[in-house]
C-alpha cells in the first residue's frame, strides 16, 4: 500500500504529459526554458514530478493567465 501512495505522489514524464495533454517534446521544451514544473532527477537520469509541485505550478499558471 505504501508503494501505491508513493506512485501517486510522484509522476513520471509520460504520466505528467498525459495528465496535461501535452507531448513529451513540449514538456522538454518547457523544461529547457525553465517553464516546466519542478522536477526531481533520479540517479538513472529519469525525471519525476511531485504531485504537490505540479499543483503549485498549475496555481502559478492560473494566476499569470
Amino acid at each position: 500500500m505504501a508503494g501505491t501512495a508513493k506512485a501517486r505522489a510522484m509522476l513520471t514524464v509520460p504520466e505528467l504529459c498525459d495528465e496535461l495533454g501535452i507531448t513529451r517534446s513540449t514538456f522538454y521544451d518547457w523544461r529547457q526554458k525553465r517553464r516546466a514544473p519542478r522536477c526531481i532527477k533520479l540517479p538513472n537520469g529519469g525525471l519525476r514530478v511531485r504531485r504537490v509541485d505540479l499543483e503549485i505550478w498549475l496555481n502559478e499558471c492560473e494566476e499569470a493567465a
